[in-house]
């Protein structure tokens, strides 16, 4: 089968430890960010902070709803944390590197998902595109909220 694989990066103006530590903080922050109405809900399980936090995430996409169980790692702490539904086989990674000077922050979200049929394989990245674009423009103004 094949995969799709989507990936939208950003720079946002804001130290990468700091972006780091919102992502990784899945009681407060990382809830902050998603774009609504495609996510209807972030459900913690276990944890709440980088490696080992167990979310539900329900989303709502053009009609269609989904609930992933997302079990969270960090193979690079402070540089990569990824979300992982082994049931579903989706994994989205989120890669956080300096950028500039090191006072900003280049930032993607990468997801890997199971393909399905040729117009899900063709409309899936240009919706998710359009979706982690509002996710990283939202951690933009997160972050200068609470700057």
């Amino acid at each position: 089968m094949s995969t799709i694989h989507v990936e939208v990066s950003a720079i946002i103006p804001a130290r990468p430890e700091t972006i780091y530590a919102i992502l990784a903080d899945y009681r407060v922050g990382h809830p902050a960010i998603l774009p609504k109405p495609y996510f209807t809900a972030l459900v913690l399980e276990q944890g709440g902070q980088g490696a080992g936090t167990v979310i539900q995430v329900h989303m709502s996409v053009m009609g269609a709803r989904r609930r992933y169980h997302m079990t969270v790692s960090e193979p690079e702490p402070g540089r990569v944390l990824v979300e992982t539904d082994a049931e579903a086989g989706v994994v989205t990674t989120f890669t956080v590197e300096p950028a500039g000077s090191g006072e900003q922050a280049r930032v993607t979200i990468a997801t890997d998902s199971p393909g399905g049929s040729a117009l899900e394989r063709w409309i899936t990245p240009v919706v998710t595109r359009r979706i982690y674009r509002k996710e990283l423009a939202q951690l933009a103004a997160f972050v200068r909220a609470e700057a």
